[in-house]
């Protein structure tokens, strides 16, 4: 009974980590109709910035603080910069935040190498139920991830900058006839997505150690939630992550890692298959 209350933690612990990085992934693709392909090297940068705060003798929460400003900052000036002009074209966009993302990824290996660099956990220790026992941070990893998602629910649906920007996604002619700036709300729902990246990445790298590739492990698993979970919607995106994150974590339990990886995805696929819009599609919140 206790190993089993420990793996289903641990499966739901992991399974908040994919909804982190799967939140920011999903509203840019809902949102503005394009697959951020960088949004795995915006996690690495997350985890960069909280590890240089922690090497430089700062406290590790002020990197993790530090890390979603930034990165968002970062993904404000990259939209405005390079991937506002290719809209028209969503294949050239994509392919230019897959060309942003090698370039962050090989920044970064030039500056730590090929090194696994650590950094400890803000909150130590474990949290005792009875015989059992839980790592404290990550039942913080849930909490923070469980106010994320009410956070971003409650931006998108009951805040006049979420009115703005589902409207820019669903009529972006209309929006700009009623005075909204449609550049705006797509640079400032890039950077949204972008800091929800880093966000994740601060809080994940006392778990998995800071390395070069680290965002990949993460962009391949986000990408399949989002299209299992569905595009067009808040919702659909989170239900996307809280399944393949599941799967990833709870098949290692029963079979070899790499075989559980294989039957992920080949469950995605088939599932995409027959469902092509997803769990839960449309627009809106």
């Amino acid at each position: 009974m206790a190993n089993a209350f420990v793996a289903a933690f641990e499966i739901l612990s992991f399974g908040a980590i994919i909804v982190l990085i799967v939140l920011g992934l999903g509203i840019i693709a809902s949102m503005m109709g394009i697959f951020n392909f960088a949004q795995g090297e915006f996690v690495l940068l997350g985890a960069y910035i909280t590890y240089l705060a922690y090497a430089k003798g700062l406290p590790i929460w002020a990197g993790m603080v530090a890390a979603p400003f930034v990165v968002g900052a970062l993904g404000f000036v990259l939209e405005a910069l390079i991937i506002r002009r290719f809209y028209a074209a969503p294949i050239v966009a994509m392919l230019g935040t897959y060309a942003l993302g090698l370039i962050i990824r090989e920044s970064v290996r030039g500056l730590i190498g090929g090194f696994y660099l650590t950094v400890p956990e803000p909150i130590g220790g474990s949290i005792d139920i009875g015989t059992m026992h839980i790592s404290a941070w990550r039942f913080t990893i849930i909490v923070i991830t469980l106010l994320v998602m009410a956070g971003c629910y409650l931006l998108l649906s009951r805040t006049s900058f979420g009115l703005r920007m589902r409207a820019t996604l669903e009529n972006p002619s209309l929006a700009r006839a009623s005075g909204i700036s449609t550049p705006l709300m797509y640079g400032a729902t890039f950077a949204f997505g972008s800091a929800l990246a880093g966000l994740a990445g601060a809080l994940i790298v006392p778990v998995f150690s800071l390395y070069a590739d680290l965002g990949i492990r993460f962009l391949i698993q986000g990408f399949v939630a989002v299209m299992v979970g569905g595009v067009g919607s808040f919702i659909g995106p989170v239900a996307g992550a809280g399944v393949i994150g599941t799967l990833s974590a709870a098949l290692p339990w029963i079979m070899a890692p790499v075989v559980a990886d294989v039957l992920v995805f080949v469950l995605a696929i088939a599932f995409i298959k027959f469902r092509p819009q997803g769990l839960i599609a449309g627009k809106g919140v």
